[in-house]
């Protein structure tokens, strides 16, 4: 059976429908694309579903880290009519029925459950409701704070990266080779003190010093972007982009079968721009993982960006190697020859009693200087704090 004319009729409603459901779920999508999708509908027609879906796909995702919740939530809107039904009901005014919640993802669960009508008037209490509010805003900061970002929906994912981005992290500073004038200092500071002398017709009672100037360590950003790591890889990214601003020296490379270097990204003043730039040059997001390989290619391709065993590698990741021990195990050994500290962010650290039992992350935990949580907002924020700790050592 062929559509007809999409623009019209049922289809078209149902398209426009759906297309609603994919911004509640925090896909990026807008009436243009909404509308290229009532013309795909028309032209591929309704006899496979598989053509319908894939030609919705191909206009309406842009996002790789979005095809999965597109995937859901056409399954659950075009399976059953009585749960599209349900899910345009949810956008009329006059909006009662609930919605089948999906057992999955955050944010297709969030999708699918009932929104509170537009346009219903609420109660007049005003008084009361902003004290309500206030006192829901508190609550609700302090959950954000302790929640997983593996298990928040998709308005709290989006406002816990925007919080995210506000966290400092002051790295430590280390003497450099350039000096500034000081009191005190190991050289003496010739051209200052001849001026001096000079001036006070030779008589110094103090010597002028040379104090080394203080510099933040250079970093080497390494963060996985698989499947796994789906749900941290984008937030820490936004988080770090903020965070290292005021790093020199700052390397940042997104490996998963391979390594890509988003440096370029994160040179950008904008956190979301970085975000756009970076989505566009990561073609393995949400596939496997392979770090050895990637260090491999880190050392082959970028070894000069390693200066003289100063640098703090940062390796975000779960551990989840899908690579040969040995190859990870050579990989990590020459990294660690040409760097000052290897720190390990997991974020399986959620877990009480986690230990590294798989191949992958046994090997990097025999390597790492350090092991930190990142799996919320409350541990961003002592991430800081751990990273002085580790680095005295």
């Amino acid at each position: 059976m062929l559509l007809g004319d999409a623009r019209h009729g049922k289809l078209a409603s149902n398209i426009v429908g759906f297309g609603r459901t994919l911004r509640r779920a925090g896909v990026r999508t807008d009436s243009a694309r909404i509308a290229l999708a009532i013309e795909a509908a028309q032209l591929v027609g309704f006899e496979r579903k598989t053509d319908f879906s894939a030609a919705l796909e191909s206009v309406l995702i842009s996002r790789e880290q979005d095809r999965l919740v597109f995937r859901e939530l056409f399954d659950a809107f075009f399976r059953d009519p009585e749960v599209a039904n349900k899910l345009l009901s949810q956008m009329l005014p006059s909006a009662e029925g609930k919605a089948e919640p999906s057992k999955k993802r955050p944010r297709v669960r969030e999708a699918l459950s009932p929104q509170q009508g537009y346009g219903k008037a609420k109660p007049a209490q005003p008084d009361k409701e902003v004290e309500f509010d206030a006192a829901m805003t508190a609550s609700d900061a302090q959950r954000l704070r302790h929640a997983d970002f593996n298990a928040l929906g998709a308005s709290e994912y989006q406002l816990v990266e925007k919080l995210a981005r506000d966290i400092a992290l002051p790295l430590p500073e280390l003497p450099g080779r350039r000096t500034r004038p000081g009191v005190r200092g190991a050289r003496i500071h010739w051209h200052r003190a001849l001026r001096r002398s000079a001036q006070m017709d030779g008589e110094l009672l103090t010597l002028p010093r040379l104090t080394p100037r203080l510099q933040p360590l250079p970093l080497l950003i390494l963060v996985d972007v698989s499947g796994s790591m789906e749900r941290y890889a984008r937030l820490l990214l936004a988080f770090l982009h903020a965070a290292t601003r005021r790093c020199k020296r700052r390397d940042v490379f997104a490996f998963g079968t391979g390594l890509t270097d988003v440096s370029s990204a994160f040179r950008l003043a904008d956190t979301d721009d970085m975000l756009h730039q970076a989505s566009a040059q990561i073609q393995d997001f949400a596939g496997g993982t392979r770090l050895g390989q990637s260090l491999n290619e880190l050392r082959q391709q970028h070894a000069r960006r390693l200066i003289g065993r100063r640098t703090v590698v940062l390796v975000i990741s779960d551990g989840l190697d899908t690579g040969e021990p040995e190859q990870l195990d050579e990989a990590l050994r020459w990294l660690k020859r040409h760097t000052r500290s290897l720190l390990w962010l997991n974020p399986l650290l959620r877990f009480d009693g986690y230990s590294p039992l798989a191949r992958g992350a046994a090997v990097l935990s025999r390597h790492a200087d350090g092991m930190l949580a990142i799996h919320n907002l409350s541990k961003l924020e002592s991430l800081a704090e751990a990273l002085r700790t580790l680095l005295r050592r």
